[in-house]
């Protein structure tokens, strides 16, 4: 490569490090073949930047034409929650193709973020959502419109330069409009939008109040990642009333409250069996200090204090990490985030509710090396219980398991070992000083 073909090749990749939006407007006023070129002659990161700036529509058929190599070195380098956007335009041929270039621990992230719970609005919405600026006229919108005549299309979506949903401009108001104006003079402001996790009852109730044509489905930060019409909320309801219907008389594979007792029995029974192993775990663990306790006899009126707030303490994270994944806000990929967040809220919680028990133990048994025993062991144990409540469904998820279902018993029989295992064994270990004390 010559000197003049290197120094514009860093004159351009600087000019889109500085100018993403700038740079993917005059990109869209290129052809395809031409597109295609100069986003792929760019390192990695800068193409992965210029595609997220594209319209989606325009974007996800480059990575289709793309090379393979091309493909996967630029998928790497995009946010997993883009690439999901941009493949939902896809054929489902397409998206295997390029599902196929990425990463087994991609490739999982992706299925769970494209994946949402029945009966939620990311169940029911189109995540191919047409995007539309401000600044566009209407003769501009109508144009692309016509370009993806397959879907049906009620509402024009106006977001900003991130895909933040910030107005909507009804299609019968566009199409009786001044082709030369732009969207933003005919835009209604603050449009009403709900969550994926949001309910389709509530969602129900929200297009009948507001006489909505369509609805958008925005995530956390409020970027736009589908719309729900009216005709599919419809449909879906449909569904729901066979499958209930179903499951009333046992047909479903899932429990339901009228399911027979044999399809109760089947759902629950191996897991009462897990339950009860690692009851005998925790058991075996007591006993392996029965001697001590035989000794300290106070041990065993101690025992359900520490294991009780290891307890709360796991359910606590548990129950945070659970509404995590439920709502979208975290992935697998937070997992040691997590566990860092958690390991100093565990910790420092210890502290504080291990020295008011200490207090409390030494006035009771003017005992000081009990008090140390239980304070030392309670700081353990709700450090260990708060990570293994962020640990415990997060793993599960990477196992294809539902979290809701066992971690509750997972995290319960953990913290109930780890707290007798921490008490005991300290006990154990200082066991001279405590019989002196």
């Amino acid at each position: 490569m010559s000197t003049a073909e290197e120094f514009t090749r860093k004159l351009i990749e600087e000019l889109i490090a500085r100018h993403p939006i700038d740079s993917a407007v005059a990109l869209a006023s290129v052809n395809r073949e031409e597109q295609l070129r100069l986003v792929f002659s760019q390192p990695p990161r800068v193409a992965a930047e210029l595609l997220r700036r594209l319209n989606p529509d325009d974007a996800a058929p480059l990575l289709v034409d793309a090379t393979p190599d091309a493909a996967r070195d630029v998928l790497a380098a995009m946010e997993p929650t883009v690439i999901a956007d941009l493949i939902a335009r896809l054929s489902d041929e397409a998206r295997a193709t390029l599902i196929a270039l990425m990463s087994p621990a991609l490739a999982r992230e992706l299925g769970e973020i494209m994946e949402f719970p029945a009966g939620t609005a990311g169940k029911l919405m189109d995540s191919r959502a047409t995007r539309f600026r401000r600044d566009e006229t209407v003769e501009q919108a109508l144009d692309r419109l016509r370009r993806v005549s397959e879907r049906r299309i009620s509402d024009l979506m106006i977001v900003d330069s991130e895909g933040r949903l910030e107005a909507i401009v009804p299609l019968h108001v566009a199409a009786g409009a001044d082709p030369e104006i732009e969207l933003g003079a005919l835009a209604q402001t603050d449009p009403v939008a709900v969550e994926p996790v949001t309910r389709s009852e509530e969602v129900v109730e929200l297009l009948e109040k507001h006489r909505l044509a369509s609805l958008p489905v925005v995530d956390l930060d409020r970027r736009l990642i589908g719309v729900i019409s009216y005709d599919a909320l419809l449909k879906a309801a449909q569904q729901d009333a066979v499958a209930d219907a179903q499951a009333m008389v046992g047909a479903s594979r899932e429990e339901r409250a009228l399911s027979t007792p044999w399809e109760a029995i089947k759902s629950r029974l191996p897991w009462l069996h897990i339950n009860l192993g690692t009851a005998f775990v925790a058991s075996a663990v007591v006993g392996m200090f029965d001697h001590t306790i035989a000794q300290i006899t106070a041990l065993a009126a101690l025992m359900p204090i520490v294991a009780g707030q290891s307890g709360n303490t796991g359910a606590q994270a548990l129950a945070v990490t659970q509404r995590g994944l439920a709502l979208r806000e975290i992935r697998t990929a937070h997992l040691f985030r997590l566990m860092r967040k958690e390991a100093v809220v565990g910790a420092s919680n210890g502290l504080v509710i291990a020295s008011i028990t200490a207090l409390g133990v030494l006035l009771q048994s003017r005992n000081l090396a009990l008090a140390a025993v239980i304070s030392v062991a309670m700081v353990c144990s709700m450090t260990i219980a708060a990570i293994s409540g962020c640990v415990i469904p997060i793993v599960l998820t990477m196992l294809g398991r539902d979290p809701a279902t066992a971690s509750a018993i997972i995290l319960t029989s953990i913290t109930d070992i780890i707290g007798f295992f921490s008490f005991l064994g300290l006990a154990t270990l200082m066991a001279a000083q405590l019989l002196a004390g």
